[in-house]
């Protein structure tokens, strides 16, 4: 593309993208599977509404849930599948009213939420003036994952799922190298890399590749993680206390939840910092 040229009108699907469980019917609390561990207090099968959803389809226990050992409720993130599977594939109508529409409704969910989550990346990549060249291509992805959400209950069960990630994986990649191409210093590859406990306080990461990394129980304190690709790094209970995020590629809701931090660890202006994030000492 030439560098005068502009990007194509990106759509405009942002708000879209975060849950909004007041136009959700407890999707994740139904149909998602809970298994007895440090995550869960007990053990629940797909299908099986949670103890604790109310008849409004909200959570008795929200404000509790860690307290509680609801940990894994509280780093889930649908992308906005849960609204959309309600309000537009299933027309407003609730599997408790309707309950014939709950097995497709739940399965609907699962493929929902991997849709979202391909859009919430192509727009994030969209943002980057760096991927300019890539632009066109991602915004005619983008439209047509935005078309296959809009599809009916049917056609979204019948959807190959793992080639539309296929299909997006390479532009995200094409993306991301670029933007990194920009970042000061010696970017390195650690891609699917196993760095579970690893020591990596005050790290230099800047622009590094840690896609599908392994990052659990890391200790990243002080670690500067600006221009790193992020996409499907697992950080569960890495320690990002004093860490530099900002501009970081691809980092989720989800990811940030999993993690420990405090009010040193410096998240992208978008994130909300998780409650159960501690202090800075």
């Amino acid at each position: 593309m030439p560098r005068d040229q502009k990007a194509p009108p990106v759509i405009d699907v942002s708000s879209r993208l975060t849950s909004d469980c007041s136009r959700c019917f407890g999707l994740c609390c139904v149909a998602l599977p809970f298994t007895k561990s440090v995550d869960f207090p007990v053990d629940k099968p797909a299908g099986q509404p949670c103890a604790h959803l109310r008849d409004d389809f909200r959570c008795a226990t929200h404000s509790q849930l860690r307290d509680r050992g609801y940990r894994g409720c509280t780093v889930f993130e649908c992308f906005g599948a849960g609204q959309q599977v309600s309000q537009v594939t299933f027309g407003g109508r609730d599997w408790r009213d309707a309950p014939e529409t709950a097995p497709r409704m739940f399965q609907v969910f699962a493929v929902m939420r991997q849709l979202h989550e391909v859009l919430r990346h192509l727009t994030e990549a969209l943002g980057w003036p760096a991927a300019r060249p890539v632009w066109r291509d991602l915004h005619a992805l983008l439209a047509e994952v935005q078309r296959l959400t809009a599809g009916n209950a049917q056609d979204l069960l019948r959807l190959n799922v793992a080639a539309v990630r296929a299909q997006a994986g390479p532009l995200l990649a094409r993306a991301s190298e670029l933007v990194r191409a920009g970042v000061p210093g010696r970017a390195v590859n650690r891609q699917h890399a196993d760095l579970i406990g690893a020591d990596l306080r005050g790290a230099d990461l800047r622009g590094a590749s840690l896609r599908g990394t392994y990052l659990i129980r890391a200790d990243l304190r002080g670690a500067d993680l600006r221009g790193a690709d992020l996409l499907g790094t697992d950080l569960r209970d890495a320690d990002l206390r004093g860490a530099d995020l900002r501009g970081s590629l691809f980092l989720t809701e989800v990811q940030v939840n999993a993690s420990k931090g405090d009010m040193g660890t410096r998240l992208p202006t978008a994130f909300t910092r998780p409650a159960h994030w501690h202090p800075a000492r």
